[in-house]
């Protein structure tokens, strides 16, 4: 919606629940639902500028049964890891240009806080060191060879109107070019 307001068309989704589908098929009426992700081949999907995505987070909730990213539902996050490398490889590296991966701030500690690495690594295309600290900073960034990219825990009760409860999200922005 946020994307949507700044000129964004976002084209298609792939969802399976009842209740966010008709969320989105609510505000985005012309936009093509996918289905499962599971079923999907990212080269054979409309190619896309931006993908974001949030995969399921019951499993890396401090109040879910934090599981991780090897939990049934959170370890969706590695479907859309692979169809975004399967729209790059069709499209020859050039869609899409950016990736932004949201998620609870459970995130950051979940499976010792080897989860997050995970998540860094696995989008960055690069073995991230976990910090010296053994913590993740609320803000940091990854630069290498592959994609740059960059996070932030932001409190979803400062960014609204009328004002929402704490709702503290970890944002991951992948920029595939680099540099930007």
């Amino acid at each position: 919606l946020a994307g949507q307001r700044q000129g964004i068309i976002p084209l298609w989704a792939s969802e399976i629940e009842k209740a966010p589908m008709s969320i989105t098929k609510r505000h985005f009426p012309e936009m093509e639902h996918l289905g499962d992700i599971t079923k999907l081949n990212g080269g054979a999907i409309p190619p896309v500028h931006i993908i974001s995505f949030g995969s399921p987070c019951q499993n890396l909730s401090q109040i879910g049964n934090r599981s991780g990213l090897a939990g049934v539902k959170s370890s969706l996050f590695y479907e859309a890891v692979r169809i975004i490398q399967e729209m790059r490889d069709a499209t020859g590296g050039k869609f899409p240009i950016i990736a932004l991966w949201e998620n609870v701030m459970g995130a950051f500690s979940s499976s010792n806080r080897l989860d997050f690495r995970a998540v860094l690594s696995s989008l960055s295309n690069s073995e991230v060191s976990m910090p010296d600290s053994g913590r993740w900073a609320n803000a940091g960034m990854v630069r290498g060879d592959g994609p740059d990219l960059s996070w932030r825990l932001l409190d979803a009760q400062y960014w609204a109107r009328p004002r929402l409860a704490r709702r503290q999200r970890v944002f991951v922005v992948v920029d595939f070019g680099g540099r930007r």
